[in-house]
């Protein structure tokens, strides 16, 4: 039977081998769980009410998979230095985390840098959000973006990708600027240097975008070129919504109280008030960065989870090979 005779007899074709949440959990094998309770609290967001049984059943599988990748991908690197008679270091595997605001990406990266640095051949393991590369609030208000903040054009794109290169070059502690979700800006003159780790974690909402062409014709790197692995968390947009609400209702009464907090105005709000703000925010700023330029970004990634109501993985898929 030829292609389009398949298709036509309504088989759908995808990129993805899928898998339930028992199908995935029963590829753990023997994997051992090596995080505990008090792990699992330092590790999770506010909003992410992540358990011992998602780490067991999502993620020790995900990091046994990782694990192999990682390998294999160091032994090719090897197989090819000796093949060239080189002698330049090691090159970091990279993994991109991406995915909406609210979604958990931060709780999802920090798990899987906390699993990974226990596997016996990637002992070093950092955690970057692209947070830091975005432009400082000085920059956004002065050209007009600060509502746009998170979208692709509020990021120092360019510093990101020369960041990643630098990395993936195995150069020593390569600088990458610190953001304050506190001040909700970029801290001036403060770096966190990445020495040539055996894996590097990116997160943020939009490392799986596409560049946009220039206009001189000359090429532009993707961020996600320097991926070896990528993961998108996906969830229905009104869940999301739900989400991005109830956080900012409970912040609204922790981190917004602190005198430096850029979100101060909010805290005294009724919860009326509270409710009507929150949902102006996601509908006017992130829905639409959701719908223009993250959304689309899920079929390129290595591996979906999709998330439910709960904030339960109930779905894995995987990229075919």
């Amino acid at each position: 039977m030829n292609a389009e005779a398949y298709l036509g007899a309504g088989v759908a074709l995808s990129p993805y081998r899928r898998f339930t949440r028992a199908e995935w959990a029963s590829l753990r094998a023997d994997t051992p769980l090596t995080l505990t309770i008090d792990d699992l609290t330092r590790l999770k967001s506010l909003d992410d009410p992540i358990s011992l049984e998602e780490v067991i059943e999502i993620y020790l599988p995900l990091s046994r998979l990782l694990a192999l990748y990682v390998a294999a991908t160091q032994g090719l690197f090897k197989a090819t230095q000796r093949f060239l008679g080189a002698e330049d270091g090691k090159m970091p595997y990279i993994i991109g985390v991406a995915g909406s605001v609210a979604v958990g990406k931060s709780t999802t990266a920090r798990i899987l840098k906390a699993l990974l640095s226990r596997w016996p051949n990637t002992p070093k393991v950092e955690l970057v959000t692209t947070d830091g590369f975005l432009y400082p609030n000085a920059v956004l208000e002065r050209d007009g973006l600060m509502d746009k903040k998170g979208f692709p054009e509020s990021y120092d794109n360019r510093a990101l990708l020369r960041f990643l290169s630098d990395v993936k070059a195995g150069q020593r502690n390569v600088a990458a600027p610190v953001y304050s979700h506190l001040t909700y800006d970029v801290v001036p003159d403060e770096f966190f240097y990445v020495d040539r780790p055996d894996i590097l974690i990116v997160e943020g909402v939009n490392v799986l975008l596409a560049s946009r062409p220039r206009g001189d014709g000359r090429e532009i790197p993707f961020v996600s070129d320097f991926f070896d692995f990528s993961v998108y968390l996906h969830a229905e947009e009104s869940v999301l919504e739900q989400w991005y609400v109830e956080r900012f209702q409970r912040l609204r009464e922790t981190a917004f109280r602190d005198p430096l907090s850029y979100f101060k105005k909010y805290a005294d709000l009724d919860d009326e008030e509270t409710m009507r703000v929150a949902k102006d925010i996601w509908t006017r700023i992130n829905l639409e960065n959701l719908r223009r330029n993250i959304s689309p970004t899920r079929p390129r990634a290595s591996l979906v989870l999709t998330k439910g109501a709960d904030h339960r993985i109930e779905e894995v898929a995987l990229r075919k090979l």
